[in-house]
């Protein structure tokens, strides 16, 4: 007999990616939380990022990216997330110096929109 794995609810998807977002584990979040089929929209195409990545795995490939980015983290924030329906949002705060461009406190707000117990798609505002 197999055992079907329990769909996780909004709050619940919310409240573990606030704590693994909150420890640092961004990919870990996106492994565990994230759909396959995954969207993730940035404010503007920026930086050499796309405005849209789908899929997880070009998701993972592109935080990859970011992390190279950054020299070094001085400090991350993350609000306690707000949950309507099948939406999260959190606001993020970063004091991180990028290479070559020197420190920079960066703020945004991060929206998720969860179908079927995985997120299926996160914006980012700024």
């Amino acid at each position: 007999m197999t055992t079907k794995e329990a769909v996780m609810t909004t709050k619940q998807i919310a409240g573990r990616l606030h704590s693994l977002c909150s420890e640092g584990k961004y990919e870990d979040a996106q492994k565990e939380l994230f759909s396959q089929n995954a969207i993730s929209i940035e404010p503007e195409a920026s930086a050499g990022f796309e405005k849209e990545t789908r899929g997880l795995q070009a998701i993972i490939k592109k935080g990859h990216k970011f992390e190279e980015m950054v020299e070094n983290v001085h400090g991350i924030k993350i609000s306690d997330p707000i949950v309507a329906g099948n939406a999260i949002a959190m606001k993020l705060d970063m004091d991180v110096t990028m290479k070559g461009r020197g420190r920079s406190n960066m703020a945004e707000i991060c929206v998720y929109q969860v179908k079927d117990g995985k997120i299926a798609l996160e914006e980012f505002f700024m």
